[in-house]
């Protein structure tokens, strides 16, 4: 594995940092703005971001899983409010089931508590769902499974408010026209390592943007006549905060290489560890930007608060720590089973 960015990926980055550093929100009455908002998703459909994952004239994916990655972490960091996790993934699912490419804004529907693919016929919760009209979900066949689709309707909650959630009652699902194959659990797993290898950089980028608001802050607050940044357990606290966000980003970085590079079985043992990892670190380093913060963390009007929000949702999509450690111990042949834990 090579995990230095190509040209191209860097030009992809920086054009994600330019786009979300100049219509992202820069506080948190911005996300009230409507007409700011409008520009955002404007400019991330118009770059096709969304995209990056239908396939091309041979079905692969036009771009690999690292600059879906790449793009996910810089729109974490910058607080985007434009939808791109659910309609990536929606896209990875139309190309593993060989169905032409939506006609409408999608996004995924997950089971209640967010750890898997929710079915047809039960409850389920549309992630990322600020302009979608449908979400995929799964249905059950004799041989493996075929999407169906049911519509977004109803009202946007969730901790996150930059990327709201809806409940979508059980309801009737209808198929998803022009199939050209079953989805089976290679697939499922293929896509699962994706997902989870998307979340790991959202999470990076959420733990990036919380350290440079926090940074910020300490070189601007100050105590007794100086920059709280000089005091020593303020630094103590910051460098805690880069550990985890390095640690995480090397690990996400592996995860992103491995959807393509590896077996599915593979990719998806090494996105769970990644996102077990990510997910115990963003919530530290978030928890962080809020103590240095001090008293004014804990209030509406300071940023850090949505970077805890956003890292808490990334971490309930397709599982946190617990369920992400099962699936490697499992993959490495460790569990109930064999009475080795």
């Amino acid at each position: 594995m090579d995990v230095r960015y190509s040209t191209e990926q860097r030009a992809l980055r920086d054009a994600a940092a330019q786009v979300v550093d100049r219509l992202g929100p820069l506080a948190v009455g911005q996300l009230d703005d409507a007409e700011r908002a409008a520009k955002l998703d404007a400019a991330v459909a118009s770059s096709g971001w969304r995209e990056l994952r239908t396939p091309n004239d041979d079905g692969a994916p036009w771009a690999s899983a690292v600059e879906v990655a790449i793009v996910a972490e810089e729109l974490a960091r910058g607080r985007a409010d434009a939808p791109y996790l659910g309609p990536t993934l929606a896209a990875e699912l139309r190309r593993h089931a060989g169905a032409p490419e939506a006609r409408e804004r999608e996004t995924v529907a997950l089971c209640p508590d967010l750890s898997a693919l929710a079915e047809a016929g039960g409850d389920a919760v549309a992630i990322d769902a600020a302009g979608a009209e449908a979400a995929l979900l799964l249905a059950r066949s004799d041989d493996g499974y075929t999407l169906a689709s049911v519509a977004v309707t109803g009202t946007a909650t969730g901790i996150d408010i930059t990327r709201p959630t809806v409940r979508l009652p059980t309801a009737p699902a209808s198929d998803v026209a022009g199939q050209s194959r079953l989805l089976s659990d290679h697939d499922l797993r293929h896509w699962t390592a994706l997902a989870l290898a998307t979340t790991c950089a959202d999470l990076v980028g959420a733990m990036q943007g919380a350290i440079d608001l926090t940074v910020d802050y300490a070189k601007q607050r100050q105590q007794y006549g100086k920059q709280i940044g000089s005091f020593q357990a303020v630094q103590h606290l910051l460098a805690d905060a880069v550990v985890h966000l390095e640690g995480s980003r090397t690990a996400a970085l592996h995860a992103a290489w491995a959807v393509d590079a590896l077996t599915p079985a593979d990719a998806l043992a090494a996105s769970a560890s990644a996102k077990a990892y990510a997910s115990r670190a963003a919530r530290t380093v978030c928890e962080i930007a809020i103590q240095v913060h001090g008293g004014i963390g804990n209030t509406w009007d300071c940023l850090a608060h949505i970077y805890l929000r956003r890292a808490l949702l990334a971490t309930d999509v397709l599982g946190g720590v617990g369920i992400n450690l099962a699936r490697v111990l499992e993959h490495a042949g460790i569990g109930d089973v064999d009475g080795l834990r």
